[in-house]
């Protein structure tokens, strides 16, 4: 999963979201030194991406992927991921996507002094592109492919991602919507346990 499920999944705590947003760059125990609310919001991102890891679907769109991307199809398939759900954000959300994604900006912003360097250098470029909404569109999907293979020297491959995409669409779209709710489901599980 990617921002977008990430945010999305963090429910209404904003600290918690706070946390789950600044995990990848959180790394070991590190994450020891930050308020209760904002550990658990990393603990939440890393089982999240645990069960998503591990998931036979999820391996599914990765297999679907793999001769493309290799070792990036986990990160592309993220990104589909986080495609399917702004696309279909109103089964998921009653909160419309600008204005939930203008909310979780504004958490971040608030935040700013918490948040690892990594995550304070993308910040203004998330909010400047409108990142959340823009997973919506292909068009957009592709400058963020680009951008991401251009990070990787144009190793990855991720410039095509947005053709390989339309070609395994409807099966991509199929695993996202079977995933999706057993996620939800789970991090349901997480937060009661908690």
């Amino acid at each position: 999963m990617n921002f977008l499920a990430h945010t999305h999944l963090s429910g209404d705590n904003d600290k918690l979201l706070a946390g789950n947003m600044m995990a990848d760059a959180v790394k070991g125990k590190k994450w020891l030194q930050y308020p209760d609310d904002i550990r658990a919001g990393i603990l939440l991102h890393r089982q999240i991406d645990d069960f998503t890891d591990k998931h036979q679907v999820v391996r599914q769109s990765k297999a679907l992927i793999r001769e493309h991307f290799g070792l990036y199809s986990g990160v592309v398939t993220d990104i589909y991921f986080d495609h399917f759900l702004a696309l279909e954000w109103p089964d998921y959300s009653d909160t419309p996507l600008i204005n939930f994604s203008r909310h979780v900006y504004g958490v971040l912003s608030r935040h700013f002094t918490q948040l690892p360097a990594r995550v304070k250098y993308i910040l203004p470029f998330m909010i400047a592109q409108n990142w959340l909404n823009s997973y919506a569109s292909p068009h957009e999907l592709e400058r963020i492919f680009y951008n991401m293979d251009r990070r990787t020297d144009f190793r990855s491959g991720m410039k095509s991602a947005v053709a390989v995409m339309e070609t395994h669409y409807s099966d991509l779209q199929e695993n996202f919507r079977t995933f999706y709710p057993l996620l939800e489901q789970r991090v349901r599980e997480i937060s009661q346990s908690a």
